[in-house]
């Protein structure tokens, strides 16, 4: 077991009020910067107190759950603060999702209210659930008088991410107010964040990288952020310098994508360059070590726990490897199966409305509960946590995650298709691809990967359909008829 070092969260406990009581101070400092325009640290939050008036006017009570989506903007991350500072509960969603992927969030979720600017949207949410309030991130609704701001408790919730497990549909994981002021205040200490500090953003903010640790640790901080609407490796590596960026988040694919352009010795002006989401290989680390001069720090968390284990800040930044534990943060490996087991304030206490994922979640042990991962580890002699697999047949592709029993099901409805099974295999530059093994239904030409996704596309998000398809004679399988995943990503690995 790897005991956690001294930690203590911030007064008052809360993310919201530590937010407020921080960029209080020299409201003139610029906080953020989108579409050309910096706004700074009081106007900031005068206009999430004006949008939570807005929003209290409407009807919405603490605990309410509101949808959130939308293009990273600054309407967006006002939003989203002024739900946290009412006592609403933030439930972010994907805007790639389609309609049936949104069907289920609103049933399960039932939210009051939804605040989006993806295209169509607003008439499929108000279909689903005609008793929807539904506005844009701006909240172009009446004023009214501004409720009590960040009178919530550290143990109240505050949002619900959706995360898709081994089996079934995507499960809510309700996060409290202290859960995610734990994990922003675990690498602010890990990772030396300041004030001083201004981060390149264009990870998304519907993604606990994105939303939890990159714009959360920001106004923690103080520090400040340039949003970008999506990834664009020529803008990223001329903003670093033109707005003095000091940090960079991004994902393996990003990196990939960073490492072959011209200018990428750019990137050794920063101080720090982190990578999360999906595994970064050892051979990208190397190479972006040799040409742009930077030691990336590769951390790992989850949905569930916001951030867990990170690299260290000063000292070796270790290939292949996710660090050690972060401040507060307790990793045990289950005795058997290598399970990596994890405990902290920055953990959540259980899903929405699912006790039974609850059951599975949790092991009791010693000194109390623990969340497992399904994520199996190991730790070197060092005491560097490496991740070696996952118990659980998630695909993690570019950062999202991916069940692979959603594809197969909507594959397995195009009539070339006799039989599907997906599952992930290594990428360099996307972490893991979503690969489809098919049995063709007999006398029909097999379908290709691009056919398939033309099918898939308006059932599934992008990052869910298959960038490759292997056609074979049959599916592995064991006496009780399961398909066995981790032999068709082996027979890929050998060729």
């Amino acid at each position: 077991m790897v005991a956690p070092p001294a930690f203590r969260l911030p007064d008052p406990g809360t993310i919201s009020g530590a937010w407020s009581a921080r960029l209080s101070d020299d409201p003139d400092r610029l906080l953020l910067h989108a579409d050309g325009v910096w706004t700074n640290r009081g106007d900031f939050l005068d206009r999430t107190a004006v949008v939570a008036g807005r929003l209290a006017g409407a009807g919405l009570v603490a605990g309410d759950r509101v949808l959130l989506s939308g293009p990273s903007s600054v309407d967006l991350a006002v939003a989203h603060v002024a739900c946290l500072r009412s006592g609403l509960v933030v439930v972010p969603v994907n805007g790639g999702y389609t309609r049936n992927e949104l069907a289920h969030i609103v049933a399960d979720s039932r939210p009051s209210a939804a605040l989006v600017d993806q295209k169509g949207w607003k008439e499929i949410l108000v279909g689903l659930a005609p008793e929807l309030r539904a506005a844009g991130t701006d909240v172009c609704w009446d004023d009214a008088p501004v409720p009590n701001l960040d009178s919530v408790g550290p143990a109240d919730p505050a949002l619900i991410g959706y995360t898709s497990g081994t089996t079934g549909a995507p499960k809510g994981a309700v996060l409290t107010q202290a859960n995610l002021l734990a994990g922003a205040e675990s690498v602010r200490q890990a990772w030396h964040w300041t004030a001083e500090d201004r981060l390149l953003l264009c990870l998304p903010l519907f993604h606990m990288h994105g939303l939890g640790v990159g714009l959360h640790g920001t106004l923690l901080t103080g520090g400040s952020a340039v949003l970008h609407q999506g990834f664009d490796q020529h803008r990223v590596l001329g903003d670093i310098g033109s707005h003095g960026c000091t940090m960079f988040f991004g994902v393996p694919t990003m990196y990939h994508h960073l490492v072959d352009d011209s200018e990428v010795g750019t990137l050794s002006s920063l101080r720090l360059c982190v990578s999360g989401s999906a595994p970064l290989s050892p051979l990208l680390h190397g190479r972006l070590r040799d040409r742009a001069g930077i030691s990336v720090l590769e951390r790992y968390g989850m949905t569930e726990t916001v951030m867990l284990v990170s690299n260290p800040y000063e000292g070796e930044r270790r290939a292949g490897s996710v660090g050690f534990p972060l401040p507060g943060v307790e990793l045990r490996l289950a005795e058997g199966t290598g399970e990596i087991q994890v405990r902290g304030p920055n953990v959540f206490d259980g899903y929405w409305e699912r006790p039974d994922a609850d059951d599975q979640a949790f092991v009791d042990g010693p000194g109390g509960r623990w969340f497992r991962t399904g994520d199996l580890g190991s730790v070197d002699d060092d005491g560097y946590v490496s991740i070696v697999g996952r118990s659980k047949e998630l695909i993690i592709t570019g950062g999202f995650n991916v069940h692979p029993r959603e594809v197969d099901d909507t594959l397995a409805a195009h009539p070339g298709v006799s039989e599907v099974a997906v599952a992930g295999v290594p990428s360099e530059e996307w972490g893991e691809d979503v690969v489809a093994w098919i049995v063709p239904t007999p006398g029909a030409p097999p379908p290709t990967a691009e056919v398939l996704r033309d099918f898939g596309r308006n059932h599934l998000a992008a990052h869910k359909l298959p960038r490759r398809v292997v056609v074979t004679g049959s599916l592995p399988r064991n006496a009780l008829g399961k398909v066995l995943r981790h032999e068709l990503r082996e027979a890929v690995s050998d060729e």
